[in-house]
């Protein structure tokens, strides 16, 4: 009696530990933030803040003002070694891939920083260029204030967190929005090819 009251005590336990991973992970869909996030978006457009940006060039940019072009954003701080010298690498590559649409002003890459103290337009025109950016269309920005950026931060879905040296822990993704501009998709750091083959699907090419 006391072993079957045993095993219907686990099978209870396994029943609701199985019942939460399910709702956890949205249907086994799902089994990190970083996937529920993605699965979020590809089901449910993400509709973009009309947020204030300071360009590399010193210049103002309405982020809606670029409604009418697919984008591709990433989000980097500008001293980062790692993960933003990798991202802009992916985006030099994918400037020159896309070379004919950007210069049409189909497409733009966008670089948001969300080290607004530090990544002056000095410093983020020199990340442009350290990262080998030639020719038009990549954008390299910071918001005009703390709210904007946790505006962007939160509607991306983005993760920030200082890691006590004076760099951040960060998303390393690539977030294709519309021409109406919605955030429609999310793709790895590394995955370049494959965001491109997507801007050029929407552009029906």
């Amino acid at each position: 009696m006391a072993l079957l009251r045993t095993l219907c005590v686990s099978a209870a336990i396994a029943l609701a530990g199985g019942a939460a991973l399910v709702a956890g992970t949205d249907g086994l869909r799902a089994f990190t933030t970083e996937a529920a996030r993605r699965l979020a978006v590809r089901e449910h457009a993400v509709e973009l803040p009309a947020v204030a940006l300071e360009t590399a060039s010193g210049e103002r940019l309405d982020l809606g003002a670029l409604r009418g072009r697919w984008l591709l954003v990433d989000f980097i701080y500008t001293r980062c070694p790692s993960y933003c010298a990798a991202l802009g690498s992916e985006f030099a590559q994918l400037q020159r891939h896309l070379a004919g649409p950007l210069t049409r002003q189909e497409v733009a890459l966008l670089s948001i920083s969300f080290d607004g103290a530090h990544d002056t337009p000095a410093e983020l025109a020199a990340y442009l260029q350290r990262s080998g950016s030639r020719g038009p269309g990549w954008i390299a920005a910071r918001p005009l204030d703390d709210r904007g950026l946790a505006r962007l931060e939160r509607a991306f879905g983005v993760t920030v967190i200082a890691d006590g040296d004076g760099g951040f822990v960060h998303n390393d993704s690539l977030h294709l929005v519309d021409p109406r501009g919605r955030l429609v998709a999310i793709f790895d750091a590394g995955d370049g090819q494959r965001a491109a083959q997507a801007v050029l699907a929407g552009l029906g090419q």
